[in-house]
């Protein structure tokens, strides 16, 4: 599909896994952190094109990170998307209100998660 660098940040493997795998079946580029300050060290080296957040961390959240990542104008054009089984009317908005750019709810949907990526990257590049 693309050569887009993307960052999983997500602290559970089995998610991690199967959300790289697709991802890197369409022609990703996957970076992986599980926790928000290796994401930190893995942006600062190799800035991703977008990032897939898992909001519920250890350690700091998801939403914390995005606010300091957006709030930094070396980071604040990276594409973030919350990846969340946080599902509740308003986690949505609580998502998008720290920043990110949008929204995908667990479980992924396999099928679609790669034409959902490319979407973001596609508009993030047509407003660049």
């Amino acid at each position: 599909m693309t050569d887009f660098s993307i960052l999983v940040v997500d602290d559970n493997p089995t998610n991690m896994k199967l959300v790289s795998d697709v991802l890197e079946f369409d022609g990703f580029r996957i970076q992986t952190a599980r926790d928000a300050e290796t994401a930190q060290e893995v942006i600062r080296a190799s800035p991703p094109a977008l990032i897939l957040m898992d909001i519920a961390l250890p350690g700091m959240d998801g939403l914390t990170l995005t606010r300091l990542l957006k709030a930094d104008e070396k980071t604040s054009h990276i594409i973030i998307v919350a990846l969340t089984a946080f599902a509740m009317k308003g986690d949505e908005e609580l998502a998008r209100n720290a920043g990110c750019d949008g929204y995908i709810t667990k479980p992924i949907n396999t099928r679609n998660l790669s034409v959902s990526i490319a979407k973001y990257l596609d508009e993030s590049v047509g407003n660049g």
